[in-house]
């Protein structure tokens, strides 16, 4: 690529971070990398009715936790600070009288009630609801005479008419649009601050951005973005739109039918890297069948032509896989760390190396930290005291396991290995001794200890509870049943 490669990613504070806005950042960063270039972060954050505080730390945030880095951006700042829009005004204000000048901007005096009246009558007669050119027509002097009376007024872009505008995008191809289907957009607000068209094109120039990576929603807006581009006599960069995300039943995902805020998997538990390997997949294919990447070996693989132009779904279960594969590859150390702060306050009380030994030992499988920390919750959770008809020798196999166990060293109910071992061999024996094997062993003891059919393994259990747990779950069942036998 013969020009510097500068991408960017420009979000509005309005809230969490989308998983369609981290698919965006994620695009630009790989393409940016891959090609030697620069990412930048921008704050659009002109729509001052929506702003929500703290959104801009929130997002350094989550991409600090997955390893995405800035560049530019108003943390680390650069040669095109400031890198938040309501503090490059002065930069918009000299673009609306540049427009203005050579004609392609205009004042519009139109009220809030006379714009809804004009939407309402065009959706009746079933018309594409567009501004109509009302104040298009307004001469010079009678405009600036209502602007210096101070009536309210917005700037709008003045389309030309029957033109067509040829947009290159670098996944769609050529896509044209006729200008009388392109509404006079608004450009600069009453309140003076631009809107979305007018600052992203300014600021992407000034910037000296060379590729636009950003979701399909984007791309009707993007005849007038052209057009701008050839009113200021600047040069187009490249577009690429994204394909939209979708729901397994491939309507638009959206909050309503299911999480879509980064943040709500973080919370359950999904790793970074799972996340990262699972979103870069939304949409984009790599040259084999392969499915696992690091995030740099996707930097090394990531091309535009790869993307595809119809919409990517998410599947959840698949995003649950890929982080059942990450998961199995941490080590007990980094899967502690990571399951320790989603442990139940039940745990309480409970030794650190007895929880840590259920960690390790029910680990395999686990979805995420928070699936994790839910089974060993389980696993530390009081039996249930069941209804069944013990015979005799069930009843002495507990009872004499029971006897059994309380002989042994104190020593070695922390050697857990050890430990499930020798539970295995006396509950074999004590079995043997009642004419009991197999299942008639080890349903029996299921049953006492946790009063549930199914399970970890017994003896990984008996390690993790300790001597006085497994005891007491023992001498539970037999009292349960004695009294049962006595009523």
């Amino acid at each position: 690529m013969s020009k510097v490669v500068r991408t960017r990613y420009a979000p509005s504070p309005t809230g969490y971070l989308h998983v369609g806005g981290l698919r965006t950042a994620l695009y630009n960063y790989l393409f940016a990398r891959k090609h030697g270039g620069q990412l930048l972060l921008r704050v659009e954050d002109t729509d001052r009715m929506r702003l929500v505080e703290g959104a801009v730390e929130n997002f350094l945030d989550i991409f600090d936790w997955l390893g995405i880095e800035f560049d530019e951006s108003p943390r680390v700042g650069g040669p095109h600070a400031p890198y938040v829009q309501s503090e490059r005004l002065a930069l918009y204000h000299d673009a609306i009288a540049t427009l203005k000048e050579e004609g392609h901007a205009y004042p519009c005096f139109c009220t809030p009630e006379r714009l809804e009246k004009l939407r309402s009558d065009q959706q009746s007669q079933g018309v594409p609801p567009m501004y109509d050119g009302h104040c298009r027509t307004l001469s010079a002097d009678a405009a600036q005479a209502r602007i210096a009376a101070g009536e309210p007024h917005v700037w709008r872009m003045a389309i030309p008419k029957q033109q067509t505008v040829e947009v290159n995008d670098l996944i769609r191809g050529s896509v044209t649009f006729d200008s009388s289907t392109i509404d006079d957009q608004v450009l600069l607000k009453s309140d003076g601050f631009p809107t979305y068209h007018l600052a992203n094109v300014v600021d992407d120039h000034d910037m000296r951005i060379s590729h636009v990576i950003r979701g399909e929603e984007w791309l009707p807006s993007t005849p007038k973005h052209v057009l701008l581009y050839s009113f200021f006599g600047w040069e187009v960069p490249q577009f690429a739109h994204l394909p939209l995300l979708l729901n397994p039943d491939r309507t638009k995902m959206s909050k309503r039918s299911g999480d879509v805020a980064v943040e709500a998997y973080r919370e359950k538990g999904i790793l970074p890297e799972a996340l990262i390997n699972f979103v870069a997949l939304l949409g984009w294919h790599p040259q084999d069948e392969r499915e696992m990447f690091s995030l740099n070996e996707l930097v090394g693989e990531f091309e535009l032509e790869r993307v595809n132009k119809a919409g990517a779904v998410f599947d959840q279960q698949k995003l649950n896989w890929m982080n059942t594969e990450y998961l199995s590859r941490k080590s007990d150390d980094e899967t502690w760390d990571g399951v320790a702060p989603h442990l139940s306050d039940e745990l309480q009380g409970v030794s650190i190396a007895r929880v840590r030994y259920a960690v390790s030992c029910l680990r395999q499988g686990a979805v995420s930290y928070l699936d994790l920390a839910e089974k060993v919750s389980e696993a530390f959770r009081p039996s249930v005291l069941v209804e069944t008809a013990w015979e005799e020798a069930q009843l002495n196999l507990i009872a004499g396991l029971a006897d059994r166990l309380s002989a042994l060293p104190a020593e070695s109910w922390n050697e857990f290995e050890v430990l499930m071992n020798e539970f295995k061999s006396l509950a074999n024996s004590v079995g043997a001794s009642q004419g009991l094997k197999g299942k008639g062993i080890w349903m029996t003891l299921r049953l006492a200890l946790t009063g549930r059919e199914h399970g970890p393994e017994l003896g990984r259990l008996v390690g993790m509870w300790g001597r006085e747990d497994t005891l007491n779950r023992l001498h539970a069942a037999v009292a349960n049943m004695t009294s049962r036998d006595a009523q």
